[in-house]
């Protein structure tokens, strides 16, 4: 199996929750350049090659069995110090463009699960999120 950095995998959580719908949108993906380009996490990550990984992440996710692939090299690249971070993340870009659909809460729990996070943990970030989102 593949191997890939860190950021890559944090990378491939965000591509996992644009694409499950089956496209990912102008916000999403503009959601996801800003957060690798603005946090701590993303640290030593050549801009440069967001879309390299992005594309790398989506020709896994079109194979046979491509998500437990993808989510096999995240799982196998991410720290237990950013699993936390991973899943942020993944709420983050469902919630980017302020539509939220089945597709992408059935896959951000997968991921939920995938990265060991409780489900206590799960809904203090999911709170946290969603007041980030929040509009009077």
């Amino acid at each position: 199996m593949q191997t890939i950095s860190t950021q890559a995998a944090l990378v491939y959580v965000m591509v996992i929750v644009s694409a499950a719908d089956g496209a990912m949108n102008d916000e999403e993906l503009r959601a996801i350049g800003d957060l690798s380009r603005g946090l701590p996490a993303f640290k030593g990550f050549d801009p440069d090659k967001l879309i390299e990984t992005a594309r790398d992440c989506s020709a896994i996710l079109q194979e046979r069995d491509g998500l437990s692939a993808a989510l096999g090299l995240i799982e196998e690249a991410l720290p237990p110090a950013l699993r936390e971070t991973a899943y942020w993340l993944a709420l983050e870009v469902a919630l980017c463009d302020r539509e939220v659909r089945p597709e992408e809460v059935r896959i951000v729990e997968t991921l939920r699960r995938a990265l060991g996070i409780d489900k206590l943990t799960a809904a203090a970030l999911e709170r946290a999120a969603e007041a980030r989102f929040r509009v009077s």
